[in-house]
């Protein structure tokens, strides 16, 4: 699997581990392997997943963005994370933007989720600015808060 380094090396940044977990801690390993065989194994049986994010201009990596189930609900959930240095420039925002068409242009779902930290203003202003709306907050396992935002499927027009 070569997508395991650069998985390791997004996820074992203490920058950006510090929101995606109660624990904050940077992901070893072992935990970026049973990530990865879990994203695949989701897209095998629900077609969602995770993708590697890539600058269009020179193929760079810049993060990888995506569809994961949220278990308590088994609703879609948005997710995406980026290297730091290429934060603020957009990209979460183009992704997240496209994902979102693509889910209602190739799937039957009738809604997705996405959440944050409730300490990450740059992530929810992603979710504002794709047209999400927020509905709750809620405590993650190990007492991470996180601000809850919920996108319909748009009504056809007459």
């Amino acid at each position: 699997m070569d997508q395991l380094p650069d998985l390791v090396r997004l996820h074992g940044d203490p920058e950006i581990a510090r929101y995606l977990s109660a624990s904050g801690e940077p992901w070893s390993q072992a935990q970026a392997e049973a990530a990865l065989a879990g994203w695949v194994e989701l897209f095998e049986t629900c077609q969602l997943g995770k993708l590697r994010v890539t600058r269009k201009s020179d193929g760079v990596l810049i993060g990888r963005a995506g569809y994961g189930v949220y278990p308590r609900t088994g609703e879609p959930e948005l997710g995406y994370a980026l290297f730091g240095e290429h934060h603020g420039q957009g990209y979460a925002t183009e992704a997240a933007s496209a994902l979102r068409d693509w889910i209602f242009a190739e799937t039957e779902h009738n809604h997705f989720i996405g959440f944050a930290d409730t300490r990450n203003e740059p992530s929810l202003a992603v979710l504002r600015r794709i047209g999400m709306v927020p509905t709750h907050l809620e405590t993650e396992p190990g007492g991470l808060v996180c601000q809850f935002h919920v996108y319909n499927r748009p009504r056809a027009h007459d």
